[in-house]
């Protein structure tokens, strides 16, 4: 069987806070939802004794949603071990040709769908 990806967002590292971000204690990370950005992008900004990887938190990285987490990450250099930043999604990270990579399996779909702006032409 073919893995299939399917885009999801690009995570874009920054110094600063940008609006919208919400403060995820456990990973030591703000964030903003890629739904809420016109062009599906998601700012990060990384505190103190964050333990994700400095190339994560450096480089900006593409995020693809898989149906199977643990078949997606066969044979691939797991920089991020699965682990669930918030409920009903699993997430890891691989590093390929020296850029990082996300793979998301959502678990159980939100029953509420954001509307995300359209960006003007």
């Amino acid at each position: 069987m073919t893995m299939k990806y399917k885009y999801h967002h690009i995570g874009i590292p920054t110094e600063n806070i940008v609006e919208g971000m919400v403060h995820i204690n456990h990973l030591k990370i703000h964030a903003t939802d890629h739904e809420t950005n016109p062009f599906g992008i998601q700012w990060m900004k990384y505190k103190r004794g964050c333990r994700i990887p400095e190339l994560v938190r450096k480089v900006a990285h593409v995020a693809f949603e898989v149906e199977n987490l643990e078949e997606a990450l066969k044979n691939k250099k797991v920089i991020i071990r699965p682990n669930s930043p918030s409920p009903g999604v699993v997430v890891a990270f691989i590093e390929e040709a020296g850029a990082p990579v996300e793979f998301l399996q959502f678990t159980k779909r939100p029953k509420v769908k954001k509307i995300r702006r359209k960006a003007a032409l």
